[in-house]
């Protein structure tokens, strides 16, 4: 799939376009891969506007009725807007969840998009932050399958795919945050760096360093103690599990009362790449 130059992206989906745990702006507001793609494209393209709709803790369903009709409402020269769609993956941590019509549901959500004659872009889900054990290997499972439907979505649908569940270096929890289901201000960076490769950007100024970068390891570190290890757990436990299990019992969200940050397409200030380095 080839691309023309974007004037328009409009970002779409749940936490992860969020920018949830990369860098917080004066504002208090999380940046994430999608500002630092938005920051990259401006400087290709003066009339580039851009919009982030996504919200943290939202499903498919909610980022399909609330966000999706507000994207088409937002196409201008519809074949030089990018639509980027990453929901599902807070679906997938429901035991309940049938995989056969949440794919179903997801490849729907995605004809509705290219049928507007935008371009697409979807992601596969990173199965795991690093973690190991029977509990690890179970979700892990679960995102593959997952992964496998939005793969054939993708090639269904002649959509860009960002598919970050073959890049070995995300499974390093250096990139993760501390709650080990967000990634760190590096991890948002790399897959900026991604996304902007498949866009057919080659310039290192844009791209964050050299074709290819972000799928690089990081420097190998000496293995953690057992003892650390058990630690860190005790505390993410206590953090962060015991809070999100607590939402779950209570049918509450982590996106409750959270509005888009950018609502509507706005022109990016290109002084902002200082901050998203």
């Amino acid at each position: 799939m080839s691309s023309p130059g974007l004037v328009r992206f409009v970002a779409l989906g749940d936490s992860f376009t969020e920018g949830m745990c990369d860098q917080v702006d004066a504002d208090g507001r999380f940046l994430g891969w999608a500002d630092r793609v938005a920051v990259a494209l401006a400087q290709v393209e003066s009339t580039f506007t851009y919009a982030n709709l996504a919200v943290r803790g939202k499903l498919l369903d909610q980022t399909t009725v609330q966000q999706l009709p507000l994207a088409l409402a937002m196409l201008d020269d519809a074949g030089r807007t990018l639509v980027s769609f990453h929901a599902g993956p807070n679906d997938v941590l429901r035991p309940r969840t049938d995989f056969a019509d949440l794919l179903a549901r997801y490849d729907r959500a995605v004809h509705l998009l290219r049928r507007s004659g935008a371009q697409v872009l979807l992601f596969t889900a990173i199965p795991r932050a690093g973690g190991q054990g029977r509990t690890s290997d179970r979700l892990a499972a679960r995102f593959e399958r997952f992964n496998d439907g939005v793969r054939a979505t993708a090639a269904r649908h002649d959509t860009y795919l960002q598919d970050n569940a073959t890049v070995a270096a995300f499974d390093d929890r250096r990139l993760w945050a501390d709650d080990r289901l967000h990634l760190a201000p590096e991890g948002h960076r790399r897959v900026a760096g991604g996304v902007l490769e498949q866009l057919g950007v080659a310039d290192p100024a844009l791209l964050g360093g050299p074709p290819g970068w972000w799928r690089e390891p990081l420097p190998s570190v000496p293995p953690t103690s057992r003892g650390a290890a058990l630690a860190a757990d005790l505390r993410w436990a206590r953090g962060h599990l015991a809070p999100w299990l607590g939402r779950r019992l209570r049918g509450a969200s982590s996106g409750d009362g959270v509005a888009a940050k950018r609502p509507s397409p706005t022109r990016v200030g290109l002084s902002a790449g200082r901050d998203l380095g």
